[in-house]
């Protein structure tokens, strides 16, 4: 579809008070699923938050990486294997994991902002003690529950113009690394730094009464409700940690999250610009 001049400028006006309300609003954004597999997708979603920079708003990534990180476990003769969703970890996986996340994936996030002349640097939870950790449980071995996140590091890369890219690993007592899920990571972070947004990238239309029909979407859910369908088995699988997440960080002062399709292009463009919206919306 091509839009006339006369719709290019009225989608403009439409946007213009969502662009004032949150101007100079910290919004986090955890970015994962095909959208980080994905080149076009890809490309997509970093112009889209490239974006969000230039009108004023101070966007926040925080990026998984688990098929890249299975992907090289299977190379070196590794199986993957999984607990109630979470990878088992032991010291030489914590590695593979720590190489694929840093070594990898944030310096090509980082590459990709820098191509849209926006200015991004990569962090590891570890650096500055973002993300402070302690083991979850001894049989998922250095797979790590939140203890504390510390914004200092976060808050000065913002003043200073830059995209905070971070990676989801924290820091024991003792100087150990932890693998730790990145929707987690990207609630405390929203929570931490009092983010006005919260948006979960993934590869789901957003909460549906049925799952299979994506006419069923639920736009707007609050934290009793969420509840309430997890309880009636609606909300189900992998979609209870992200709901979960969500309904902490609102809990937590977070203003709004977002569950959107990052296999919809633009759908971050989507979610905070127009009236319409994308995904589902969970508020306090």
């Amino acid at each position: 579809m091509i839009l006339s001049a006369k719709d290019k400028a009225h989608v403009l006006l439409e946007s213009l008070s969502y662009i004032k309300k949150f101007h100079n609003q910290t919004v986090v954004i955890k970015y994962g699923g095909n959208a980080m597999i994905n080149e076009e997708l890809k490309n997509c979603v970093i112009r889209d938050i490239s974006l969000l920079k230039y009108v004023g708003l101070n966007p926040v990534t925080v990026h998984g990486g688990g098929p890249e990180i299975t992907k090289m476990m299977n190379h070196f003769g590794k199986k993957a294997q999984f607990v109630n969703g979470l990878r088992v970890t032991d010291e030489e996986t914590m590695k593979m994991t720590e190489l694929v996340l840093l070594g990898s994936i944030a310096p090509q996030i980082v590459s990709l902002f820098n191509m849209n002349d926006v200015k991004a640097l990569g962090l590891s939870g570890k650096d500055g003690k973002i993300i402070e950790a302690s083991q979850r449980d001894k049989n998922l071995g250095f797979v790590g529950k939140i203890e504390k996140i510390n914004t200092d590091l976060i808050t000065s890369v913002i003043e200073k113009g830059y995209v905070p890219i971070i990676s989801p690993i924290g820091i024991g007592k003792n100087g150990e690394s932890y693998n730790i899920n990145s929707d987690e990571v990207a609630g405390a972070i929203a929570t931490s730094l009092k983010a006005k947004k919260l948006i979960l990238i993934t590869d789901v239309e957003g909460v549906m009464e049925d799952y299979k029909n994506p006419s069923t979407l639920i736009s707007h859910i609050n934290k009793a409700e969420a509840q309430k369908y997890i309880q009636n088995g609606v909300i189900t699988g992998g979609m209870i940690p992200k709901i979960n997440c969500c309904t902490s960080a609102v809990a937590g002062g977070v203003e709004r999250c977002h569950i959107i399709d990052g296999r919809e292009y633009h759908s971050i463009l989507l979610e905070i610009f127009t009236n319409d919206g994308i995904g589902t919306m969970i508020t306090a």
